[in-house]
Parts: structure tokens; sequence; C-alpha cells
């Protein structure tokens, strides 16, 4: 079976766990016999792991022009002829210029740059719908160019891609929900950004989603009927049994991680104001908040108007090495989601023998036994719940061995599977 994927990033160029968890799924799917996956993003880099996939960047392919009319996406775009080849990228703001200009002359027609193809930056600027369209204009370029037997899209940046993939095809399209607008606004969703991701729903012949609080979420806000989608829980990459020694840390005191985008999702406030009660019990503790997002300078006043700056730090996005070097240093790891699809550092803390503390509404807490569980706006619930897991070495006994067991136990393999009973279902009945 040959798989057609849309992601929007892959490691090692990442903001957050939707890269991870394409990386690890792919894989997992590349190590079933008969399975072949060609992943597809925006912009390639050349230095992505590509040892168990095929894996192609937007930016990569050379075009020619024709106009087509996409029903399901309702824009007029310019259809396009590929032939993949690495061709040099050129800035956001040269793209901008040629879609302005291009603009200007033909309406929504697009301006190929002088070698032939379409630019893409692969980030989240400001340019970031008009990089969607030119993605689902290449997507369906690489499915009429491309012989496959399923579409598999990967959030909502994806889903034009897919939609434009099966339009030319006529091959069935899964969508994958790593979260929905509801998860990143709390509710006041951006109605762009909701109809994107309800066409995708619409178009889907099968619906994936990371966790039971994301299925019901498609189901209930969406519309979508339930028969139609179903839960495949993310998973991690394996470690070795042990980590082994931890790195030193340079101080004496107890160190508390939370490790993720400083959003309101996230719940950054109620880590701060948790952090805020332990320290005034227990000053032999120290707070780290390790990413980046559109609240850290928030979080950095909050952190000052509570007098705890000198026992509380902030490191900026971390990636990689870093990540597991971080959480080597740590006592105690904290997701205190507001709204968390799924959430996949609390089990690199697990294996990492660090004890978690999550809050109950991760789709994560759905399936860890080994994780301590607070509701997020329960901060005195969450100060406790630190000290306790700080100060009982009994605590931290119970939950690291089993903490690490149970993470190692959750394989993308496994995952895959089951992915690939969801490509069964939609083939047979497409």
């Amino acid at each position: 079976m040959k798989v057609l994927m849309f992601g929007w990033e892959f490691p090692p160029h990442i903001s957050g766990g939707l890269g991870t968890a394409c990386y690890g799924l792919t894989r997992g799917l590349a190590r079933i016999p008969d399975i072949e996956v060609l992943f597809v993003v925006p912009k390639a880099y050349g230095d992505e792991d590509k040892s168990e996939m095929k894996l192609i960047g937007a930016n990569e392919v050379t075009v020619k022009q024709r106009k087509a009319f996409f029903e399901k996406l309702a824009e007029r775009f310019s259809y396009i002829e590929v032939n993949s080849r690495l061709m040099p990228y050129k800035t956001p703001e040269d793209f901008q210029k040629h879609v302005l200009d291009e603009r200007k002359k033909n309406g929504l027609n697009l301006e190929i740059n002088e070698q032939g193809t379409i630019n893409f930056s692969g980030s989240y600027g400001s340019d970031l719908l008009q990089e969607i369209r030119n993605y689902a204009l290449v997507a369906g370029a690489l499915a009429e160019e491309n012989s496959f037997d399923v579409i598999h899209a990967h959030d909502w940046l994806a889903y034009p891609a897919g939609i434009a993939a099966k339009e030319v095809s006529g091959k069935p399209l899964i969508i994958h929900v790593h979260a929905t607008d509801f998860d990143r606004s709390g509710g006041s969703v951006n109605p762009e950004v909701f109809e994107i991701e309800k066409q995708g729903m619409e178009a889907a012949d099968r619906i994936i989603t990371v966790s039971n609080l994301t299925r019901q979420t498609v189901i209930n806000k969406y519309g979508i009927e339930p028969q139609k989608v179903n839960t495949i829980y993310n998973a991690v990459e394996p470690v070795r049994e042990s980590p082994g020694p931890k790195i030193k840390k340079g101080v004496n005191e107890k160190i508390v991680t939370f490790l993720g985008r400083i959003t309101m999702q996230k719940g950054p406030e109620f880590f701060i104001e948790a952090a805020h009660r332990v320290l005034q019990k227990n000053q032999n503790v120290r707070f780290v908040m390790a990413g980046n997002g559109d609240m850290m300078e928030k979080m950095i006043r909050m952190a000052a108007r509570l007098q705890i700056t000198d026992r509380f730090h902030f490191t900026g996005f971390l990636k990689g090495q870093d990540v597991f070097e971080m959480l080597q240093m740590s006592d105690l790891y904290i997701m205190p989601s507001v709204s968390e699809p799924f959430g996949i550092v609390p089990l690199e803390a697990m294996q990492s023998d660090v004890p978690v503390l999550i809050s109950n509404q991760t789709g994560a807490a759905e399936i860890l036994k080994y994780a301590m569980k607070t509701d997020y706006w329960d901060v005195d619930a969450m100060a406790d719940s630190i000290n306790a897991l700080l100060n009982y070495g009994g605590m931290k006994e119970f939950f690291v061995p089993n903490g690490r067991k149970e993470a190692n136990s959750l394989r993308w393999e496994d995952s895959a599977k089951e992915v690939k009973k969801t490509y069964d279902l939609a083939t047979s009945t497409n």
C-alpha cells in the first residue's frame, strides 16, 4: 500500500509536538511490510531523516501553470504539472512580492519564480493562508504524477492539500486531527481556520483523532458523524531501558519544569501560580519555563509581580537534545494544559526517569496510569502534588520505574498498525 502523506513540519525543523508525532508515526508505518510513505512538507531543508521514508518539499518542484478549479476549496487555483528536482529557495519576502504583483495582473493566479518553483517559508508567518493554498496546488500536482492508494493529511494546515489530492485522484482521504482551533483558542475560534478544519473533516473518508477528548470535539463542535472518527493515541520514540546517570544540575535545589509552547492552551499562568504557592512554603525549589509563545512576556511580568523571579527561569525554545538534557536536570515535569489533545512530552519525561504531573484536561491523562493528575485550574491541588512529589521519596520510587515502563510500552509501531487498519477501512469502502 502506497501512502501520500502531507504534513507541515518534520524534524529537526519543528515548533512543537506535531512534527515529532509525524516523524514517529511515519517511521512506524515504514516498518510495516508493504507500506510505502511519500511524506510531503511545504519546505524541505535537506537535513531531514529520510532513512525510512521518502520525503519531498513543495519548494523542490518545478512547475508550469494551467488553470483549474477545485470546487471544494472554493478558490481559483493555478494547476501545476510537476517535475521533481531540487531548486534554490528564495525568501518569503520575494514570494510575497511575486504573489502581490501577479494578483494585480491576474487576480488569484500565482507567480512562479525564475527557477520554476513556488516559494514556501514552511513557517507560520503572515502569509500562512496563502502558503496553505499554494501547498494545495502542489498537492494536486503530486497526486496526478504519483501512484498511491490513500492520502493522509496531518492537522488543518495540510487539509486543503489532502482535499486537492483527493479531487485529482479520487483516492480516499484520511485526516489526522492533532488539535483543533477550539484547543488552541480556548473556544474563540478563528473563522477561517474553523472553516478549513470543517472542510477537511467533511471531505475525509476517515478521521483519526489523538484522544477521545479530541474525538468528542470533532463530533460535537464540527458536526461529524461518530462512526467516521476513531481515536489512535500517540506514542514515543524508544530509548534504552534506563537513561543512566542524570546530568549535573549546577544547583542544589530541586527543579520543576514546564516544557512547551507558552500559550493559553498550555496553561502557563497556572504553572506560575502553583510555583508561587510552593515557594511560600519551600525555597529549595527552582521552576523552569522552557519554550516560547505569545504569552511569554505576560508570564515574565506575572513572575515578577509575584516576586518569584529569583527562583524562576525562562529558557526560550528548546529542541532535540536540549529537551532531554533539560528533562534530565528536572526533578518533576508539569503539563498543566487547559485543553491538550494528547501531549508527548510527559512520555519523554517518564522515559527520562522524571515523575510527571498533568492536567485532567489532556488526552494523555486518558491512558497514563503512572502520572499524577489534577485539574488545570486547581492550583492549590497542583501545589500540593508538587510538594508531595518533591518531598516524599516513596512517591518518586513508585512513579519513576512504573512511569518509564509505561512510556516505553507506548510504541509508534503499535499506533501505526492501528492507522493501517484505518487505511484498510477507507480503501475497502471507497
